[in-house]
């Protein structure tokens, strides 16, 4: 009697166990990233250094697969509304210019159903006059002066994207300002309280808020951006790829991380 129930506990076990491992496998499965390197304006020389290190973080982790569109035909296939859902998520590393996107509806109503955007640097300088595009992403490129060392607030030092920054930190590398941004629909990572554009020599370096990195939620899905990244040593460096690496995982609902502006709106 006995050696017939320990004989039915250790099935109920194997079984449970079993089911356990199923869904441990299951939860584990990495999700898949479209890495999007198009350009139509300026092309920057390190984005096969921006792809590899996407890639090596996705190898290190464990967390995602990374899959390319290089070429308008690319762009074609794996960015209509039925190719999108073979994806988790999307990164615009460093892309320029109007790419020729099979339907820009689709692209945002795909982000809005729960999809993952990220964009690196010049995702910025994309779509610049297509108001719906830069809505999503939070701003539009203005200028950049000549490449400089500037001392970047973290706003967020709990967010997974920021948490490896000290409170300020000090970083050489093409620094962005903006138009189009509104810190009310936005949730700032880093920024300057100070104007970096040496260009703009009447107003450079008096203060006032200029944001780099940022996040907020769009729809379902999770929209995360940094300016960093012009440079080949600053893709490289350890502490920007745990920024992206938070940031990528972050919007892929995989990390923690608030998405509120800090600023409310006033209405």
């Amino acid at each position: 009697m006995m050696n017939n129930i320990f004989s039915k506990l250790g099935i109920l076990f194997a079984i449970g166990f079993f089911l356990l491992f199923s869904v441990s496998v299951s939860y584990a499965k990495p999700k898949k990233l479209l890495v999007v390197t198009v350009t139509k304006g300026y092309k920057h020389q390190s984005i096969p250094v921006l792809e590899k290190v996407i890639e090596e973080l996705g190898k290190s982790s464990g967390n995602f697969t990374v899959d390319y569109a290089r070429t308008d035909e690319d762009l074609a296939v794996k960015m209509n509304a039925a190719g999108l859902q073979d994806y988790d998520g999307v990164i615009f590393a460093s892309t320029t210019g109007d790419l020729p996107l099979p339907s820009m509806e689709a692209f945002l109503k795909w982000i809005k159903a729960g999809g993952a955007f990220i964009g690196i640097h010049a995702a910025t300088d994309t779509f610049k006059e297509n108001q719906p595009y830069y809505e999503m992403i939070g701003g539009t490129f203005l200028a950049h002066g000549p490449q400089l060392k500037v001392t970047l607030n973290n706003n967020d030092q709990k967010h997974a994207a920021t948490e490896n920054f000290d409170k300020s930190f000090e970083i050489f590398d093409e620094i962005y300002t903006f138009k189009n941004f509104s810190r009310e629909k936005t949730h700032i990572l880093l920024s300057l309280d100070k104007n970096p554009n040496q260009s703009d020599k009447e107003n450079f370096n008096k203060s006032g808020f200029y944001p780099i990195a940022w996040c907020h939620n769009y729809g379902k899905g999770k929209v995360f951006y940094t300016a960093l990244g012009h440079r080949e040593d600053v893709l490289q460096s350890e502490s920007f790829k745990k920024h992206l690496l938070g940031g990528i995982l972050w919007a892929l609902k995989q990390a923690k991380g608030s998405a509120e502006p800090q600023v409310k709106s006033k209405k």
